[in-house]
């Protein structure tokens, strides 16, 4: 693998993957009642958030019951979503052996189905971080997110197509699967993706009757308020989710990496591709639990399936890690993370600024 920026010598990238690998042993040994404990916690908190945004929302006919219902409900989702089932069906909790949280049975409130996420995020993001042309989760096949990618007109509405996929960020997700701009250029055929697009039609259609209809329903003269308060949450949810997703991938200073850097991958070399590729986000203790701990964006990617409130215990020791390395630990707060992605997306939607004389002059000729 001959990394780009800043490379580590063979012996450097062996003591690496040691170094990781027994802190990885060091996690999954000491794994027990305390972080069951901290998921059941997290449940059924999520449980009492649902519950109560469902009550206030029957009664949202009144301001205030709206407004506190809703943001009830957003939490919920939020928590649902992240803390809960994005760790859940990444394994972390298996051991536990509860099937409810087991990582192939559980299903979340979204209208991706589980099964379909953990193919395109489990296996195909956390196999091929960063790789171009391996990793669809660069641009979500509709962005151009990283200089490597070739400049097309398209790319113009680059803001644009960025706010849509925040707005309707699970659907967007929901569709990922289905490689739609594989579609669009004929190197994957529409008859081939059936199963896909029916399972996403049941799930999808379960939430949206969930959502917009039922619980509408059952509030009876507040069924307007209760279907806006859904709509709300949902859009608060994708908005977040897709901010803090955003945030551990594709600020300045992330690395992206060529196939042909990543053949023969070394052990040490994968953990060094996920340690460039990703980044942290700085934050309190709560802030941390509504990220589901992917504000630690750089340890998940190191260890997918330890669960995630371990993160926070073990950053220093992969920063330490970093530094002793030379490697880059790319961390700050929300607010430059979010600015520095969002100054990528615009900077990406123009094209490559044209090589000038000088620069020209400057590069070495061939010998």
């Amino acid at each position: 693998m001959a990394a780009r920026i800043p490379s580590l010598t063979p012996e450097q990238f062996a003591e690496l993957g040691r170094e990781l690998d027994a802190l990885r042993r060091e996690l999954v040994a000491d794994l027990g009642e305390p972080d069951a404990a901290y998921l059941r916690r997290v449940v059924a908190a999520q449980q009492r958030f649902e519950a109560l945004g469902r009550a206030l929302l029957w009664a949202g006919w009144f301001p205030p019951a709206w407004v506190a219902g809703t943001a009830a409900l957003s939490v919920s989702k939020i928590l649902d979503n992240m803390e809960i089932g994005h760790n859940v069906m990444h394994g972390q909790y298996d051991w536990m052996g509860d099937p409810k949280l087991n990582s192939k049975m559980f299903e979340w409130d979204t209208v991706c189905p589980s099964e379909q996420w953990r193919h395109t995020h489990n296996y195909v993001h956390h196999t091929y971080t960063n790789i171009i042309g391996k990793d669809r989760d660069i641009g979500y096949g509709l962005l151009r997110m990283v200089d490597a990618q070739y400049w097309r007109p398209y790319y113009l509405g680059n803001p644009v197509y960025a706010f849509l996929l925040m707005v309707f960020f699970e659907w967007g997700v929901m569709l990922h699967d289905l490689e739609l701009d594989r579609l669009m250029t004929g190197r994957r055929s529409w008859a081939s993706t059936k199963a896909l697009r029916r399972r996403m039609w049941e799930k999808s259609g379960r939430q949206a009757l969930k959502d917009y209809v039922l619980f509408p329903l059952l509030s009876g003269p507040g069924a307007l308020a209760t279907l806006t308060g859904n709509a709300v949450a949902n859009l608060v949810r994708n908005l977040w989710a897709f901010s803090i997703i955003f945030c551990g991938h594709f600020p300045e200073g992330v690395a992206d990496f060529t196939q042909e850097e990543c053949e023969n991958e070394t052990r040490g070399q994968w953990y060094y591709r996920q340690l460039l590729g990703s980044s942290n986000i700085t934050g309190g203790k709560l802030f941390h639990v509504l990220t589901g701990n992917l504000s630690f964006q750089i340890e998940h990617h190191l260890f997918p399936d330890i669960p995630a409130r371990r993160y926070q215990e073990i950053a220093p020791r992969v920063r330490e890690i970093c530094q002793r390395y030379g490697l880059r630990y790319n961390t700050g707060p929300l607010g430059r993370q979010i600015g520095s992605v969002w100054r990528k997306i615009f900077r990406l939607a123009l094209p490559p600024r044209p090589v000038g004389r000088s620069e020209l002059s400057a590069i070495p000729k061939a010998a």
